[in-house]
């Protein structure tokens, strides 16, 4: 068995070195810490507070690795994985990779010997990394993440469905032109909800360069996009954000600047975080039922540690559901002059 001196010894670092390297801490530089794990994964090592494990006893311990943990939706996310894990008696080990790559394979690397099986949500990496760094034999579950050229179980949201059905619930309400505040561009669930509402308005009505503002999932990205309006930039009619935390943050600064949702203008989000249906008017958005997600990602583990054979057929996608609500009470800007520039159009 490897132990801490080895790696250090085949890394050509001091013990201590190779254990903030391990361990994540930030005072140490990024060739030395590839290095430290290189000689992790070289020596297969294994840290002694899991050591237990290697006697095939149970740590009762689920390792959860984000790519954040703060915010309604990992919230809700933890939530619905601990519901079920409490159940079977399992402790949950939280990790956070901030989006990196290089993050995230060191928090992988500190769960090994840890934890018994692991969820994993990596929508920033490449499979190939993820290949390299996870152990084959610790049962793993990816959450919205296609784990088909990995044959790993995975549970995901259909998000290009829900976009595309969410534009065409603004389209029937009256609106032609939505502007849609898209997520972080490198963001795979962001990208999936701007090409549904990207072909929704090219098929339905015939807008093939519609609208889209830069955003990045944050309450201040959706009252940026409303500035822009307000300020008559923009013609429209409703807005469609790719998440609940910009909408909120739109429909805010709309208030402020004296637009009436929905009167003046629609606004809609995506996810239904529970902040949604609390604000008045309350949020129209489809519904991913978040908590879902991790529950189901727990319960396929939980069957991975019974011994059952589970690859990417065993996937589950989850189909959003369009919840109406105050945010698109009614045609915007076609019932009365709105204080944001439209242009009415005959729905055909």
């Amino acid at each position: 068995m490897a132990t801490l001196r080895d790696v250090a010894r085949e890394a050509g670092v001091s013990v201590a070195t190779a254990s903030r390297a391990i361990n994540g801490l930030g005072n140490v530089t990024a060739p030395t810490r590839a290095a430290v794990m290189e000689a992790v994964k070289k020596l297969n090592f294994v840290p002694h507070s899991g050591a237990r494990s290697l006697t095939r006893r149970k740590t009762d311990t689920i390792g959860v690795i984000l790519p954040d943990l703060f915010g309604e939706f990992f919230s809700e996310i933890i939530r619905g994985i601990d519901l079920v894990a409490h159940e079977s008696g399992m402790h949950l080990l939280l990790g956070n990779m901030h989006g990196s790559s290089h993050e995230t394979a060191t928090v992988i690397a500190s769960m090994r010997g840890r934890v018994d099986g692991l969820l994993l949500m990596p929508p920033e990496v490449k499979p190939e990394m993820l290949a390299d760094n996870l152990d084959p034999a610790l049962p793993t579950v990816l959450l919205n993440y296609d784990a088909s050229t990995l044959d790993l179980p995975f549970v995901a949201v259909d998000n290009y469905h829900g976009a595309y059905t969410m534009t065409e619930a603004l389209i029937e309400r009256g609106a032609r032109q939505i502007v849609h505040i898209a997520g972080p561009k490198h963001n795979r669930d962001a990208r999936d909800r701007q090409r549904g509402f990207s072909d929704a308005m090219a098929k339905l009505v015939g807008e093939r360069s519609p609208v889209i503002l830069p955003g990045d999932f944050s309450e201040e990205a959706g009252a940026e996009a409303a500035r822009l309006l307000v300020q008559g930039q923009l013609p429209a009619d409703a807005v469609f954000a790719a998440n609940d935390l910009m909408a909120l943050g739109c429909i805010l600064q709309l208030a402020e600047a004296g637009v009436a949702v929905p009167e003046d203008v629609m606004v809609a989000g995506f996810d239904d975080i529970p902040l949604a249906r609390h604000i008045t008017p309350s949020l129209t958005t489809m519904q991913v039922k978040i908590d879902r997600l991790g529950s189901t990602a727990m319960m396929l583990l939980l069957r991975l540690l019974r011994g059952d054979t589970l690859g990417t057929a065993s996937a589950n996608v989850l189909t959003p559901t369009l919840i109406a609500r105050g945010t698109t009470g009614g045609p915007a800007g076609l019932a009365r002059a709105a204080k944001i520039p439209t242009t009415e159009t005959v729905r055909p």
